[in-house]
């Protein structure tokens, strides 16, 4: 009986061992740059950054790209941890400068204070970066590619356009809000989330491999019916993490 039991708490054990990821060096120091704002460094906890760039296997010396940046939380970080001889792509689509301009300001304050940042602000419709890149990195974003303003297809059309700027062998990284079960996304999207099943499938029709998936922002108590900005929810909400790789 102790063997069986034995055997079956290593079984659970083991993948969650595997979920495990060690924080490079390059990364610790990025996260305790003086440059970064103390609300940036409020949210780690919740955001567990370090572990999520172990995800990416981001290194000094890379070629990333911060695919809509928003405040630049990612893109200090990762400026940070790619170094001087590496280069971050920060991209503001278009389409939400003119939604909001602090977007624009936000984008023009985060690439003015490092060297290694290069700004884009072109529309989401016609975004491309300079290639090769190691990785490229999406939070909290593939559902606004779903919103009134996009037009038909704009999903499948942009995760076309990173397969392409990614190298062979290249990462994707996607984290977003957890929705219910939408097939087709025959759902108007209302709630800022999006139906994990639903926008693996579109990314893995542009030619990504889904390599792993991981728990740490996944939160059972999300009844994934709220608007993620309610007040009941937001900085809770349960999120998927996605890594897909270009195949080689």
């Amino acid at each position: 009986m102790k063997l069986l039991l034995s055997a079956a708490l290593l079984a659970v054990a083991m993948p969650l061992a595997a979920q495990a990821q060690t924080v490079s060096p390059a990364v610790t120091a990025a996260l305790a740059d003086a440059g970064r704002p103390q609300a940036d460094k409020d949210r780690d906890a919740a955001r567990h950054p370090g572990e999520i760039l172990a995800l990416m296997g981001v290194k000094p010396g890379g070629k990333v790209a911060d695919f809509i940046m928003g405040g630049g939380y990612w893109t200090r970080i990762l400026a940070k941890t790619v170094g001087p001889n590496g280069h971050v792509y920060a991209y503001q689509p278009e389409e939400f400068i003119k939604f909001k301009a602090s977007y624009g300001d936000d984008q023009k304050t985060v690439a003015s204070a490092y060297a290694n940042v290069t700004p884009l602000s072109d529309s989401l419709n016609t975004v491309a970066f300079t290639g090769p890149l190691d990785a490229i990195i999406t939070v909290q974003n593939w559902h606004d590619l779903h919103l009134g303003f996009a037009k038909p297809g704009l999903s499948v059309d942009v995760a076309k356009r990173l397969y392409a700027a990614l190298k062979p062998g290249g990462v994707l990284l996607v984290i977003d809000h957890v929705a219910e079960a939408d097939p087709g996304f025959a759902v108007p999207n209302k709630l800022h989330r999006i139906d994990p099943a639903s926008a693996r499938a579109e990314i893995e029709s542009a030619g990504f491999k889904l390599e792993k998936e991981s728990p740490l922002l996944r939160n059972s108590t999300d009844p994934h019916t709220a608007n993620v900005f309610d007040p009941s929810i937001r900085g809770k909400t349960d999120q998927f993490i996605f890594v897909f790789r270009k195949p080689k």
